[in-house]
């Protein structure tokens, strides 16, 4: 077991910096808002996991304003002639042009699933089913690895909350052709269902674990857990600390990218150890989650802190040279969703947040 990065308290100070309004900026030059960009549905559906989380520390009625927020901007950004989730949006409301993207349907999703299965709002629940059972028909249409196993995470929380949504008629051939996306005999040389490893690459090995849990598959689970066991392999140094794929790929036959290396990919592989641990109750796979989450604080291959714990913030790269200065949304999302995930992994989660059918303001009533 490596040894324990420190547990922080949760701050949202700079995650408040970033939001307005409407919802999560999505880049920053430096650790300042850059507006120009405006908002990104992947990452205010990021955000608002993030609220469900920070709930369990900082009580419901503190994050309930602003994942009512995260609400009505998926709701916004569906577009009900397509079925599918917008997602960028200018600062002056407007949405850009162009076809949505598979990962936007793919996280807003995974996102509304998580509301159905945690929130303790029933209006929230409510508004999050009915956005979620408008949006899934379009999901046949999704193709790409990863928006695929968004889509099979958030129906698995769906199932898990309502055996009986629409999420659950067709599930298990869901997760059975994505299953067969990946070689019925796994090559421990490459042990990937495409030729290059990209980006938030433990995200698919996640969804046949979990899909493998809800289905009592232990075939699906295997799998899973086969492909992790191979990324954990090829990431985790000789010395114990994680190196992420970086942002020049992994090309099959080729090298690994060293630099940069994304916080995204600490995360994806922290909560897919995460969902290992759950199926198998094995003490490598929360090795694993120390190792993904010792990387945002020096336990790294530059020795240095990419999180800001104190601030809530995270920078978006761990470069050859040290830290990228920007401190964008989807970084500092990866921090306080490791953060968060190993808090509960550890001590379990407080009683902050007792449910409570209250209503917030903010809501749609």
């Amino acid at each position: 077991m490596p040894e324990q990065a420190p547990l922080h308290p949760v701050s949202r100070q700079y995650l408040d910096v970033l939001t307005d309004e409407v919802g999560i900026l999505q880049h920053a030059i430096g650790s300042r808002p850059d507006p120009a960009h405006g908002y990104c549905t992947d990452d205010v559906a990021r955000a608002l996991q993030v609220d469900l989380l920070h709930r369990w520390e900082t009580g419901w009625p503190a994050v309930a304003q602003s994942a009512w927020r995260g609400v009505r901007f998926l709701t916004d950004a569906f577009d009900d002639t397509s079925g599918r989730f917008r997602n960028f949006r200018s600062v002056d409301g407007s949405w850009t042009a162009g076809t949505a993207s598979e990962d936007s349907q793919g996280r807003a999703l995974l996102a509304l699933g998580d509301v159905i299965a945690e929130a303790p709002d029933r209006p929230m629940v409510e508004a999050a089913t009915s956005l979620f059972e408008r949006a899934l028909p379009a999901t046949g249409g999704v193709t790409a690895l990863r928006a695929q196993a968004s889509v099979l995470l958030g129906c698995a929380l769906t199932v898990g909350a309502a055996p009986n949504s629409p999420a659950a008629v067709g599930f298990r051939e869901m997760a059975g052709a994505y299953r067969a996306r990946f070689p019925a005999t796994l090559d421990p040389a490459w042990s990937w269902p495409e030729p290059i490893l990209t980006y938030e690459n433990a995200l698919p090995p996640r969804a046949l674990i979990v899909a493998g849990q809800t289905l009592g598959s232990e075939e699906m689970i295997d799998t899973g857990l086969s492909v992790l066991d191979w990324q954990i392999d090829a990431q985790v140094t000789s010395e114990g600390h994680l190196s992420p794929v970086g942002n020049g790929w992994w090309p099959r036959g080729g090298a690994i990218s060293r630099f940069d290396q994304q916080p995204i990919e600490a995360t994806a592989l922290l909560l897919a150890a995460e969902a290992a641990h759950r199926a198998t109750a094995d003490d490598r796979y929360l090795s694993a989650m120390e190792c993904a989450y010792g990387w945002f604080l020096g336990a790294n291959d530059l020795g240095v802190d990419v999180a800001d714990p104190g601030r809530g913030a995270c920078h978006d790269a761990l470069t050859a040279h040290g830290v990228n200065a920007n401190q964008g949304a989807e970084s500092t999302l990866m921090w306080l969703i490791a953060a968060e995930t190993m808090r509960a992994t550890r001590v379990g989660h407080t009683i902050a947040a007792l449910p409570t059918d209250a209503q917030p303001a903010g809501s749609f009533a």
